[in-house]
């Protein structure tokens, strides 16, 4: 998520704006489960189609209208700018996070993978 993401309840309005691959990648991040994650490289897996980066350009420009918290880093980084929000979120819908060491810099947690990583199979209705 980025400045130049549209408010949260803005996305019915432009929806029939956004490119045909952004339109897959929100809606792919709209059906992670509250408490799980998936990295910008397990979304782009599970569309057959683009990549990391594609998937975090989507995310930066189109993702506040979706939970954006729930399309990470593969290091399990909370996302540069916007780690408090992120934290809140993932605190609220029980995520598994690692406690921060104290070399850590802002000692702030990082997602716990092996735990909230969401392979897109359980209760999914299958790729789109």
């Amino acid at each position: 998520m980025s400045e130049q993401s549209p408010p949260e309840d803005a996305r019915a309005g432009y929806a029939d704006a956004l490119p045909e691959y952004a339109e897959r990648v929100l809606d792919v991040a709209e059906r992670i489960p509250p408490g799980r994650v998936m990295t910008y490289g397990d979304v782009a897996e599970w569309l057959a189609e683009g990549g990391p980066r594609q998937v975090g350009r989507v995310m930066a420009l189109y993702g506040g209208a979706v939970p954006w918290w729930r399309v990470v880093r593969a290091d399990g980084v909370l996302l540069p700018g916007h780690e408090l929000r992120a934290l809140a979120h993932y605190r609220a819908e029980g995520t598994p996070l690692k406690q921060a060491g104290r070399s850590t810099e802002g000692h702030l947690p990082r997602l716990d993978m092996r735990r909230a990583r969401w392979d897109g199979d359980a209760d999914a209705e299958g790729h789109i």
